[in-house]
């Protein structure tokens, strides 16, 4: 009877040390996901030009989630974006099917030198903090990208190293942008944005996801007035889902 109890005894002790062990365990790698975590967003917006266009008027979409809001918008809202030529004037306009950055600007770029193209490129930037998690696997539905999102098509991704985690999935879409300006007939503008979502964590060894989404409108030449079609790519599933907790 005293050898059942002793092991009896012994199976108790055994299963509340794996019990312990396990709650400990488990405390540990939440505390130090929780700790660690670390979610943001990039955006970028370049124009580039050789000539000089005159008063110019730009709509074009920037990083929103399904109910148009993010924090690369409130980012631009409050007025916090580097890059940004002192006599551009940005204001954010809700059209009900997508948020649109307008850009007013008297003039961009420079006239020819010495009988030269005097290339430029102004590029604006956000680096933001998001408040929660990034769902970095279903962007579209739950995260910030470029919007309103047209024809949508399932894609062919880059060529990945198949020793890194995760397994990308990449689309291709359309979506709507609005350039009104005066140019030489050979002026040139090029318009592309980007916007990348990345959760940084750290519990026994750096681990992070990310998505990526980018739009580019075709090069446009002299004077334009109107609405262009830029074309959308993104990439989403990049890194470790295996988190503890979303």
């Amino acid at each position: 009877m005293d050898k059942i109890i002793k092991i009896a005894l012994g199976l108790f002790v055994l299963i509340l040390v794996l019990f312990v062990a396990t709650v400990s365990y488990t405390m540990y790698v939440d505390m130090a996901y929780q700790n660690s975590l670390n979610s943001t967003y990039q955006y970028t917006c370049s124009f580039s030009t050789e000539d000089v266009l005159h008063n110019v008027t730009l709509f074009l979409p920037v990083p929103a989630d399904i109910h148009g809001n993010s924090p690369v918008i409130a980012q631009i809202s409050s007025q916090e974006v580097t890059g940004v030529p002192a006599n551009w004037k940005l204001t954010l306009f809700d059209t009900g099917k997508a948020t649109l950055l307008q850009v007013l600007a008297p003039t961009i770029g420079q006239p020819p030198a010495n009988g030269s193209a005097n290339p430029t490129t102004v590029t604006l930037v956000v680096n933001v903090s998001s408040p929660v998690y990034i769902n970095t696997a279903s962007p579209l539905d739950h995260a910030a990208v470029f919007r309103p999102i047209q024809n949508l098509q399932a894609a062919a991704c880059p060529s990945q190293d198949t020793t890194a985690p995760g397994i990308p999935s990449c689309y291709q879409y359309q979506t709507s942008a609005y350039t009104d300006y005066t140019a030489a007939p050979n002026a040139s503008l090029t318009i592309s944005a980007s916007v990348t979502g990345t959760n940084t964590w750290y519990i026994f060894s750096p681990e992070s996801n990310m998505y990526q989404n980018s739009i580019s409108i075709q090069t446009l030449h002299g004077s334009n007035h109107g609405w262009v079609t830029p074309v959308g790519w993104i990439e989403y599933g990049m890194g470790s889902n295996d988190t503890p907790a979303f």
